[in-house]
């Protein structure tokens, strides 16, 4: 069947085959245009290959049906696994809506669980839409661009930049190039509300310099706050940061939804079930010191298998899928190429103003229009200058990939920056391949850090 304008409810039930309009029908009619807002529109039902049947808040769709949003589906959930395995296929897009969903459903557990934490339908709604914008700051093939490809390029300007900070900026751009003001208004989500969705997508408060903190995974005294950081929510009500990206111990309904996902499309089985794992979810006051308590989300004893099952299933999915070693070639031959393209290929922001590719994440008019297909753009594009960006991308095509020439042990302890470790590693393993070959030259090889627990 095929309707054109209105939505259709799965769950209204056909009572008669009359054609005229019913009384309730005239009732509704009557009722003042002024009165028939968009927050008495019905939730929008997803079917989902993972959760089944989903259902997601208006205000959530509405955010969805932006271009911000959309771009989602051009941005591969895996990045470069999907030249390892056909299957991962999936996008950011449909992983988003599953954080959505799985966001609102362990609120909404909490809240029916312990009616004395007083949850909201604000907080609830908060938590929703933070799950739905938390990846909005990825480029290109995902991890692959910031991991990458922008360590390839000089990023002076802007050394702070994560997937959770460009997030933050994507949905601020979001929210005023599509006047989401007054969507937000219409549900009594103020300012302090989205003050509260920046922070659980920036998993930090921001510091006195109006900066976010986040500079990586957090360290346990990171947690011991003398005084409450956060502006979006009081202390008491500190487990609603925990629901969408968990910084304290990991558990959390976007690590569930991509589990869920990945293992799906990439058929590798998990044993993990996060729906018995929320069933079991409760907020206890935890002393974290002689003086201080802190609300955290806690799960029963019973379910220590289950969480171990679920970072066995993390751990599996590394190894066999998202540091794969043919993975990790091919997106290093595509940051390769767009490094090589990086100055050629120009895209446009704000008032007819060109980026290269690595400055638009200083802005979003720009980085919005930044997706996968910027490969088809650099094949396609008859730039001069491009000949070695598309000799490497051919090269991809082809399955003629770089060779991993050795894996350097991480050392338990370093005095230095990372940057600087790798740049003397560098060196001292142009000395180990000289001795082999004459021929090698620094320029012939990268060296990548890949962290076991990250």
């Amino acid at each position: 069947m095929a309707t054109k304008g209105n939505d259709v409810n799965v769950n209204d039930e056909v009572t008669s085959a009359t054609t005229g309009p019913s009384e309730e029908d005239k009732q509704q009619a009557e009722v003042p245009q002024s009165q028939n807002t968009s927050r008495d529109a019905p939730e929008k039902i997803f079917n989902d290959p993972v959760h089944g049947h989903i259902k997601i808040p208006p205000l959530c769709v509405k955010i969805i049906d932006t271009p911000q949003f959309q771009r989602l589906r051009s941005i591969k959930q895996l990045g470069g696994t999907y030249f390892v395995y056909p299957g991962a296929a999936h996008n950011r897009f449909e992983h988003s809506l599953g954080v959505c969903y799985l966001a609102g459903q362990l609120a909404s557990a909490l809240k029916v669980r312990q009616p004395h934490l007083g949850i909201s339908k604000e907080d609830i709604l908060c938590v929703q839409i933070a799950g739905l914008c938390h990846d909005l700051g990825h480029g290109p093939f995902s991890r692959m661009f910031e991991d990458k490809f922008l360590p390839m390029v000089n990023r002076e300007n802007d050394q702070n930049v994560t997937p959770e900070i460009l997030a933050v900026r994507m949905f601020e751009h979001l929210v005023n190039k599509n006047k989401m003001k007054e969507e937000f208004d219409k549900y009594n989500l103020t300012v302090t509300d989205i003050d509260f969705i920046k922070e659980q997508i920036a998993g930090s408060p921001k510091t006195e310099e109006g900066e976010w903190s986040y500079k990586g995974r957090p360290k346990k005294k990171d947690f011991l706050y003398e005084e409450w950081p956060y502006k979006g929510r009081p202390k008491k009500k500190d487990f609603l940061y925990e629901i969408v990206a968990n910084k304290r111990n990991g558990v959390d309904v976007d690590k569930w939804d991509y589990l869920a996902r990945d293992c799906h499309m990439l058929g590798i089985k998990s044993n993990f079930d996060h729906t018995r794992c929320m069933e079991y979810a409760k907020v206890l006051t935890v002393k974290v010191k002689e003086d201080k308590e802190q609300q955290q989300l806690c799960f029963r004893k019973k379910e220590a298998r289950n969480l171990y099952d679920m970072f066995y299933n993390w751990d599996t999915l590394k190894r066999r899928a998202y540091q794969h070693d043919v993975g990790e070639i091919i997106e290093t031959m595509i940051a390769d190429a767009m490094w090589e393209a990086n100055k050629i290929i120009k895209i446009t922001g704000t008032d007819g103003k060109r980026f290269e590719i690595s400055r638009t994440v200083t802005h979003m008019e720009a980085y919005e229009k930044l997706n996968d297909s910027i490969i088809d753009i650099i094949l396609l594009s008859e730039k001069e200058g491009l000949e070695k960006s598309k000799e490497i991308l051919e090269r991809v095509q082809k399955r003629e990939l770089f060779t991993c020439v050795g894996e350097i042990n991480d050392p338990k302890v370093i005095n230095m920056t990372w940057e600087d470790y790798i740049k003397q590693a560098e060196k001292d393993y142009h000395g180990i391949l000289v001795k082999k070959d004459s021929s090698w030259k620094l320029e012939d090889f990268f060296i990548h850090v890949i962290i076991a627990d990250n």
